[in-house]
């Protein structure tokens, strides 16, 4: 396995003030902008630089020219790469000042940006009391708990990657096979760091945004983006709750089958604050509460959401007082008679702290949701029920979108591609130049002739790159044909998968990459280590056992796979602990996907690829990486079939050329 090197400055604030993600793309756009003579110069920046996404129509070539032209009269001046940093840190600064600010209100958008490195530090003492109450038992973290949140104590513990793995156990149980974790009391680097790939690909498999986040990053511990990924990880596991699958009761929200199709739309977050508002409406609370923050400053909400949730705890001197501070102290006596204060003080409420109070109101809503089941309306979630093969490729389909990076976060699959426009995202994530913009409509979309106008540009697209999409239109996507959406959607993340192959040069050999040269090179992998498994195709019932991947992923790093706990794969019971080791092992090795241990009982075709396709793509990527050691990476490349893009590969080494042509 290679191993990570990260790009050093040599001044730490420099360094400090971006993730060896961003470090290594900005690396790449600087060797990009050298002349003939090999060096860079002011004068080689602008072009460059004014095409980033981040400064990308707000500041124009001309713009950064004149604001270079502020602290140097010669354009031709050399510069190095501290330099660099220095010029495109303040050109962040003033592009930031210029446009408009805006920032996601999703709780799943990490805050990773290099100009905001604060972190809270009463969500910091959340979130360690948070840790310190679950995990208090694991039998490898007992030793280091409980935490002191006044100190260093939790990035110190972070570094080694178990704190993170567990703790996305404890959101989302079964995401990590933790026969795959290192958790030996001191971890060599490599340990760490198969540690920390794997926290980020399962991060990645529960819906966490961490794009701007790298190993590196998690191995020296930065505390904005350790504090920021904990905080997605709690999130999800306070929100799993939020939908009719898991709290049918929910139903009691709304009227009819119609909008039980619009609150399965919603985000977790606003079926919370939906949950809220019915429960106030009923106290008679005139307000309507739209957020976590400002809404919830003065304390009423809370004080009558209480007493219509507990009324034998119930009291009116919480909303007799006059004081803020003293009625949030009254919330959380009251709150603590439901076990329900671990997230918030009273400064936070009265301070309107966004991600602690929505912390708080889920607490609530896991102790006591005031919810009845009412039959009559519990039959409309039964009707919105999909099978479980459905439910799994949404599931797949949704968290890989999410880990594009694209601007907008998908909660429900099939209604928020309806608009046409995340579709039309993911497209240009794949391959920048293929959405025609001036003919796109944002959302929120009024006129729905302008949805079928994007979904209508999506198939066109699809149809240029030779998707089969015959008597398919628009429309179908507009209408939520589930079965059309799943069947784009595959063969979108196909073509992905197969483009980065592609990328990786082995077109020249004059022949394009098909399934069959995937399932050749996997088959001819593992006969090369003396193995004798081999694989027909990737419906093989064979495959149910799991020791063909576990074979496949030992033939590309013969030190990932711990063979004594390998089972041979003949029960029901034994193929799911290989599943699920397969599964962990292929991330801590550096794939990111999002299949799930039943897909590889059931053998299910699609995933098989995929699963294949990323470790084919790690194995292939990482002889590149070795031999030619000034690879560069585009600024949101994940190692990944599912994540990355265009231009992030650099070409073919000869060697691993011959490599694939042999194999063929």
């Amino acid at each position: 396995m290679s191993s990570f090197v990260g790009v050093v400055v040599s001044d730490q604030w420099l360094q400090s003030q971006f993730t060896q993600v961003e470090l290594r793309g900005l690396n790449s756009n600087f060797l990009s902008a050298r002349n003939q003579s090999g060096k860079v110069t002011l004068g080689d920046l602008p072009p460059m630089l004014c095409k980033l996404k981040a400064f990308k129509d707000i500041l124009n070539e001309d713009d950064i020219k004149a604001i270079f032209s502020e602290s140097s009269s010669d354009m031709s001046e050399e510069i190095d790469f501290e330099s660099f940093l220095r010029a495109y840190l303040n050109l962040q600064a003033r592009a930031t000042a210029k446009g408009d600010s805006k920032t996601s209100s999703s709780f799943l958008k990490a805050t990773t940006t290099t100009l905001r490195h604060t972190i809270s530090e009463s969500e910091r003492g959340s979130y360690v009391a948070h840790i310190n109450s679950f995990l208090r038992d694991d039998p490898f973290l007992k030793d280091f708990l409980p935490i002191d949140p006044s100190t260093n104590q939790l990035f110190d513990l972070a570094k080694d990657g178990v704190l993170l793995c567990k703790l996305i156990n404890i959101a989302v149980p079964g995401t990590i096979d933790e026969r795959a974790i290192n958790t030996k009391k001191v971890l060599n680097p490599w340990e760490r760091n198969e540690n920390h790939t794997l926290c980020l690909n399962s991060a990645k498999a529960i819906g966490c945004t961490v794009v701007n986040i790298g190993t590196q990053d998690l191995i020296e511990a930065r505390p904005h983006l350790v504090v920021g990924l904990i905080s997605q990880i709690i999130k999800i596991q306070l929100l799993a709750d939020l939908n009719l699958r898991k709290t049918p009761q929910l139903v009691e929200l709304v009227e009819d089958s119609q909008e039980v199709e619009e609150l399965m739309s919603l985000s977790p977050e606003k079926v919370l604050l939906k949950w809220m508002n019915f429960h106030l409406k009923k106290a008679g609370y005139k307000k309507e509460v739209t957020n976590f923050s400002s809404d919830l400053k003065d304390g009423e909400a809370y004080a009558h959401l209480l007493n219509t949730l507990a009324p034998e705890h119930g009291t009116t001197s919480t909303l007799d007082t006059e004081d803020p501070t003293e009625r949030a102290n009254l919330i959380l006596e009251q709150a603590e008679k439901l076990d329900c204060k671990r997230y918030v003080t009273p400064k936070d409420i009265v301070e309107g702290s966004a991600n602690l109070n929505l912390a708080f109101v889920a607490q609530i809503f896991q102790h006591r949701n005031g919810l009845t089941a009412d039959t009559t309306k519990l039959s409309f979630a039964v009707m919105m029920e999909d099978d479980a093969q459905t439910s799994r490729e949404e599931r797949c389909f949704r968290l890989w979108i999410n880990s594009l990076g694209t601007d907008t976060y998908v909660n429900n699959l099939f209604e928020d591609v309806r608009t046409g426009w995340v579709l039309l995202e993911v497209l240009d994530k794949i391959s920048q130049g293929l959405v025609n913009w001036k003919q796109a409509t944002k959302p929120p979309i009024k006129m729905p002739f302008r949805k079928v106008e994007n979904c209508n540009q999506v198939i066109s697209i699809g149809k240029e790159l030779n998707f089969s999409l015959v008597n398919v239109a628009g429309s179908d996507i507009v209408q939520g044909n589930k079965k059309l959406i799943l069947a784009f959607l595959w063969q979108l993340m196909r073509f992905s998968m197969l483009q980065l192959l592609i990328n990786l040069k082995f077109h020249a050999l004059g022949k394009e990459i098909t399934d069959a040269d995937i399932l050749n090179w996997a088959n001819s992998k593992v006969k090369s280590v003396g193995r004798k498994s081999q694989i027909e195709s990737f419906k093989d019932k064979s495959i149910s056992s799991g020791k063909f991947f576990l074979e496949l992923l030992s033939a590309v790093e013969p030190r990932v796979v711990n063979w004594s706990l390998v089972t041979k794969g003949r029960t029901d019971e034994d193929k799911k602990l290989n599943a699920n080791y397969t599964i962990s092992v292929a991330r801590k090795l550096g794939c990111s996907i999002f299949l799930l241990p039943e897909d590889i009982i059931e053998v299910n075709q699609k995933m098989m690829l995929t699963l294949t396709a990323s470790i084919m793509y790690w194995s292939l990527q990482t002889k590149t990486e070795d031999s030619e050691s000034n690879t560069a990476e585009n600024a949101s490349s994940e190692a990944s079939p599912a994540a990355a893009s265009d231009g992030d590969i650099a070409s073919t080494t000869s060697e691993v050329e011959k490599e694939v042509q042999e194999e063929r």
